[in-house]
């Protein structure tokens, strides 16, 4: 339950640090040009399709394993940002 909690408060971070749209972006984008619809990328991510959704619309209430599952189908991932991360790069 705390790592989950952790996980769910690096997202945030990383929400207030950047904008949310710009993973959104990304992860359609990228999506679009594997030729995937968003129920075959949640398939092959191993994620709900709720998941794909949520990110694509831009949802902040994410958890930051799931957000990484989808961002690994293209070679990404999204790591933990600590507080001098955040306020460095503000």
């Amino acid at each position: 339950m705390q790592m989950r909690i952790v996980m769910q408060f690096s997202l945030l971070l990383y929400v207030n640090t950047y904008n949310m749209s710009e993973l959104s972006d990304f992860v359609k984008t990228k999506r679009k040009q594997s030729g995937l619809n968003q129920e075959e990328l949640a398939e092959k991510a191993g994620v709900a399709l709720t998941v794909i959704r949520k990110i694509e619309q831009g949802k902040e209430n994410l958890s930051l394993a799931k957000v990484n599952q989808v961002l690994h189908m293209f070679g990404h991932v999204l790591g933990p940002i600590n507080e001098y991360d955040a306020t460095r790069n503000s």
